[in-house]
């Protein structure tokens, strides 16, 4: 099939369309459909009578756009009218819910006449936070888009125009720092003077480019000062007219620094090119085929070019789904009345400024694991990257209340954690441990030092203040990574080879090993070349409050030093491996998932004891139970009796303050209304959070299962029972798992302290 038929399928699929409507209040009972429906529904009708606002209160006004079009100006389609143009506009919803959350109402409006238009849709307030109006055509958009932006006290945006002028002068404020150039010496070139190409302009302009260094060139020739003063041109063209010779696109592009094309495809060649100015910046983003291809433009001359397209095959895509979803989100959560020039600034500045950070190797990932760094190749982010909710939606937000626009002031930090939640509880509940660890942070051995993604962790430990990364390996190898990687970044780096402490290191580990067969020399070689052991060495000692390792390594031989010289905790005998897993509305801790293959009951109670700790580092509090194939004794044999005996040492214990049961099944654990009904006796008044299997098998297969089919994120695994912390990584873990997982160690660290 080619790509039409799976466009067809794809929409056809039952339900038809790309959207629904979904409840987000409990109606399962006649009680629920009292309060959502009649008689309840009566208060909050009163209360937004008596005041308006409460609207954003009780109603879900402030999380909806309204996305309207009359489908006359679709792009690559033309003039299809408003039913056709309704997968387009659905499908522009999807893009603002998967981005930012945000819910949307579409309504396709069947009427070329501006009036009707602004009169349709400026009688829709009451149901909105906001207006995205999208494909209509110009010069009738500029009119409606301004005409609704005086009546409505709700934000209205036409994505046409003002979409491509932040994402592409995003771009523009890195390619001109690349280049080394100013914006206020700029001669800037538009192939193009339609909707999207004189915003754009205009953008520019409040971006530093002096108005009389624009130049427009439409179908007819050059924008000059005369076409203007003879009526040729509409006011928006004639705003950019400029006193020079009438000419062509050629001619205009002579000399030029940037070439702007918004315009149709293959306009431009290899010569206009050649004839720009030093070091020149080529934006060509007609649809689906640009004015002058990627390649071309970059071979046709031997000094730096920049270039931009809007296409997904090439770098840098100036791509409007990295602006308006983050717009709408910020202006939304400030209650903004409109989304003025001070908004649409902060979002290109925040877009710039994102990509000039380290790129997560989801990102990469996600993008055919292709090198993402700042420089030619990538001049703004990645329409997949999800850090620019929670740095463009607080950007376009200060804006709005910077400049007198917004009804709500909010604290950007918290609004950061708000905006991190909504891209799943994994990060809201991380958020909670970094914030901790943020308090003190402790000194993190990281023992595969020289592994680039070890560095970029460090790294980003440094600027996010969790934790102060120690690098095991040679030096020379570190900072030559460090440069190569493009870090701005001085680590703190111990060659072991080279360390002041060797000597005392390998003492430390004969003493501790030389009954199980090592030599003070085998202690020597083992801390001077294998870092594990270095490391595991330096936390013993204090030297070190934390040590991750296991990145390159199996996790059984990753963890064999730490267990030889770190050993478990005085009140443990074993340690365990626990992964947090994040659905919508639930965290669970599983365990033991990593180490224990058939732990008797006495092991079962100490992992459940310790799992229950890790989760108050999580703020969570812990409602343990021991899972079986049985429930309550329905089933009685060794098997079940191991986690039955393991509730009931923990019930036993007087340093257990929080409810344990089991054994149970794992649906009995989990689903209230088993508990509650079949179930009534037992100590959970809740459904567990804290779920102990029965050995590592089922640990194992259980939280994979739960993390593939289920669609949780999983956080880990996190040892427990150690003497000192100690984490061990997974082969093949991204660089936002080891910080996380440095996260974890720094707030053990702190509690081991009394510090936290």
């Amino acid at each position: 099939m080619g790509l039409d038929e799976d466009a067809l399928d794809y929409h056809r699929r039952d339900p038809p369309g790309k959207v629904a409507i979904e409840t987000t209040k409990p109606t399962s009972t006649q009680r629920d459909l009292s309060l959502a429906y009649s008689p309840g529904v009566a208060a909050p009708c009163r209360a937004i009578a008596d005041d308006p606002t409460d609207a954003y209160t009780y109603t879900s006004k402030g999380n909806l756009v309204g996305m309207v079009s009359n489908g006359s100006a679709v792009l690559g389609l033309g003039d299809i009218g408003a039913q056709a143009s309704k997968p387009v506009i659905e499908g522009k919803g999807v893009l603002l819910k998967r981005f930012a959350d945000i819910d949307v109402f579409d309504f396709e409006l069947d009427t070329d006449d501006p009036d009707a238009i602004v009169e349709a849709v400026s009688l829709t307030e009451p149901s909105f936070g906001g207006i995205h109006v999208e494909d209509i055509k110009a010069p009738e958009c500029f009119d409606i888009e301004e005409r609704l932006r005086e009546r409505m006290s709700i934000p209205v945006y036409h994505d046409d125009q003002h979409g491509t002028a932040i994402v592409s002068g995003a771009a523009l404020l890195n390619a001109v720092d690349i280049v080394d150039k100013e914006l206020e010496n700029l001669e800037v070139t538009f192939a193009g003077a339609g909707a999207s190409a004189i915003a754009t302009a205009d953008f520019y302009v409040s971006l530093g480019v002096p108005r009389e260094n624009v130049t427009l060139v439409d179908s007819e020739g050059i924008v000059t000062t005369a076409r203007a003063d003879a009526g040729e041109v509409n006011d928006y063209k004639a705003a950019f007219a400029q006193d020079r010779p009438a000419g062509d696109l050629a001619d205009a592009m002579d000399g030029a620094d940037v070439f702007v094309g918004l315009a149709v495809g293959d306009l431009v060649d290899g010569d206009m090119v050649r004839s720009m100015a030093q070091n020149p910046v080529v934006f060509a983003m007609a649809n689906p085929t640009p004015e002058i291809g990627y390649h071309e433009a970059r071979d046709a001359r031997d000094d730096t070019v920049i270039a931009a397209t809007g296409r997904s095959d090439f770098p840098n895509q100036v791509n409007n789904v990295l602006c308006f979803p983050f717009i709408f989100r910020g202006a939304l959560d400030v209650r903004a009345t409109e989304i003025n020039e001070e908004m649409k600034v902060a979002a290109a500045r925040a877009l710039a400024d994102l990509a000039r950070q380290d790129v997560p190797d989801a990102v990469a990932k996600a993008y055919g694991d292709e090198p993402l760094r700042y420089g030619p190749e990538y001049l703004i982010p990645k329409a997949l990257d999800p850090r620019v909710l929670f740095q463009v939606a607080p950007a376009v937000a200060e804006a709005a209340v910077e400049s007198g626009v917004a009804r709500l002031d909010r604290d950007l930090d918290a609004y950061v954690e708000e905006l991190e939640a909504r891209l799943g509880k994994d990060r809201e509940m991380m958020r909670i441990v970094l914030n901790k660890a943020k308090t003190d942070p402790k000194r993190v051995a990281l023992a595969e030092g020289t592994n680039a993604k070890t560095i970029r962790a460090a790294s980003q430990m440094v600027e996010e203040g969790i934790a102060r990364p120690v690098l095991l390996g040679d030096r020379e190898v570190i900072e030559r990574r460090v440069a190569d990687l493009g870090l701005d970044f001085d680590p703190e780096v111990v060659d072991p080879a080279a360390a002041d402490r060797l000597d005392a290191y390998a003492d430390h580990l004969y003493e501790a090993r030389r009954r199980k067969g090592i030599t003070r020399v085998e202690a020597e070689d083992l801390v001077r070349t294998d870092t594990d052991y270095f490391g595991s060495v330096m936390v013993a000692m204090g030297d070190a409050d934390a040590l991750l390792t296991g990145l390159t390594h199996h996790y059984p031989s990753a963890l064999r030093p730490p267990l030889q010289i770190v050993g478990t905790a005085e009140d443990a005998e074993y340690a365990a491996g626990v992964y947090m897993l994040t659905f919508k509305n639930r965290v669970i801790f599983v365990a033991d998932t990593t180490v224990n293959q058939d732990p008797g009951a006495a092991e079962l109670a100490e992992i459940g004891r310790h799992t229950g700790e890790l989760a108050r580092r999580f703020n969570v509090d812990p409602r343990a139970a021991f899972l079986s194939y049985s429930n309550f004794g329905s089933v009685d044999n060794a098997g079940t009796r191991k986690p039955r005996r393991a509730a009931e040492m923990l019930r036993e214990d007087p340093e257990v303050d929080f409810p344990v049961d089991g054994e149970m099944q794992a649906d009995t654990a989990v689903v209230e209304d088993i508990l509650e009904g079949t179930y009534d006796f037992a100590d959970l008044a809740e459904p567990a959070n804290v779920l102990i299997f029965p050995n590592l098998e089922a640990g194992n297969i259980g939280y994979k299962l739960l993390q593939r089919l289920g669609g949780a994120d999983a956080i880990g695994p996190m040892l427990v029972g150690m003497d000192k912390p100690v984490h061990v990584l997974q082969r093949g873990d991204e660089v936002k798992d080891i910080v996380n997982l440095a996260g974890v160690a720094v707030v053990d660290a702190q509690e081991r302290d009394g510090g936290a």
